[in-house]
């Protein structure tokens, strides 16, 4: 896995201002040939920035992972960099809103792909401090904290910097603890921050639902022992108690084996896997950590492995990475995960 000021919206009579900012800030690291693509921002975006102060419901202030900022209006150009906050902007009705992503992680929700694959794909993984500010953003949604890394440029800072504002996914704050209620509350904070509060509490009712349905279907339930395989070879990277993970499985009707670990992510043997003797195997599936093919033909090639009563009856159950974050998805990774572990209950 991967690892402030307040400032408030700039308004239109500031745009010169915010260029000049991001000039100097891309200054910093272009030659002045690579300079001259800045350009201005289109008409529609400053059209949207000139009625932001009559907007309703701001001003709005939020703390984020240190960062405090008031909004005078909606951001009008968003980069999301990572697949989930790309899809939260979109289950929010904010296409409109985006001006770029990147780091697309797994097949996207399919009520959405077509939206997704409206958006411009800045990189195949996080774009550049260059390429960012080229897309000319008000605004920059992390998904990991590997979005703004200070060792490749992109800090918060350096964004504050060029006049633009950050915010980062709530999993990465530092909490050392996540749950379902983070992901209905970043949807919150991120529809406060759009001026669509209301349609974020809509979205958030329909997923409290889902998953609401989800463990009625499976109530009274022996739960089914689980076990997360994220990736390794020498020793399993896997879920521990303090992640959402563990809490979609619990909703789901099964028990995370290694729920006593006591951290979001963590490192276990393959001795352990044995002992606790899992029923399914939960193969989390992203970019970069091989297939889902792979790791199950390592899993089944394993002698060690073969008594593990999930290896033997070959029961696995395949969920995106994307999934397991704070974003859209966990809601549908309860319901998903409840049909592999008690598909007699859906029947």
């Amino acid at each position: 896995m991967y690892d402030g000021m307040p400032r408030p919206l700039f308004s239109p009579s500031s745009r010169p201002r915010r260029r000049a900012l991001r000039a100097a800030a891309l200054a910093a690291a272009l030659s002045a040939t690579l300079l001259a693509g800045c350009g201005t921002a289109d008409d529609g975006a400053r059209d949207r920035r000139a009625s932001a102060s009559s907007a309703k419901g701001f001003p709005v202030t939020v703390d984020n992972c240190g960062t405090r900022t008031t909004y005078d209006g909606p951001p009008s150009r968003v980069v999301t960099v990572h697949q989930h906050p790309a899809e939260l902007m979109l289950a929010l009705g904010l296409r409109d809103r985006m001006v770029g992503t990147a780091f697309p992680d797994s097949a996207v929700l399919p009520e959405l792909r077509k939206d997704f694959e409206a958006v411009p794909e800045l990189a195949e993984k996080e774009p550049s401090f260059e390429t960012l500010l080229n897309a000319e953003p008000d605004f920059v949604y992390g998904g990991y904290g590997s979005a703004f890394a200070e060792n490749e440029g992109r800090s918060r800072k350096a964004f504050a910097d060029a006049g633009i504002d950050t915010y980062l996914n709530r999993e990465y704050c530092g909490k050392k603890r996540v749950s379902m209620k983070d992901a209905y509350d970043e949807i919150l904070t991120v529809g406060s921050i759009f001026g669509v509060r209301d349609r974020a509490e809509k979205l958030v009712a329909d997923l409290r639902e889902r998953v609401d349905g989800t463990s009625r279907t499976v109530e009274g339930v022996s739960p089914v022992s689980v076990f997360v395989y994220d990736s390794g070879d020498k020793s399993a990277f896997t879920a521990g108690g303090k992640g959402l993970g563990t809490e979609i499985i619990a909703l789901a009707g099964g028990r995370n084996v290694f729920a006593d670990l006591d951290d979001v992510f963590g490192d276990v043997s393959w001795e352990q896997v044995v002992a606790r003797q899992p029923e399914v195997i939960a193969i989390y599936d992203y970019a970069g950590a091989g297939s889902v093919a792979e790791k199950k033909r390592f899993l089944l090639s394993q002698p060690a492995l073969a008594d593990v009563p999930a290896v033997r009856n070959k029961r696995f159950v395949v969920l995106p990475l994307t999934a397991t974050l704070v974003g859209i998805r966990p809601p549908h990774a309860v319901e998903d995960l409840a049909r592999g572990l008690h598909p007699e209950s859906f029947r």
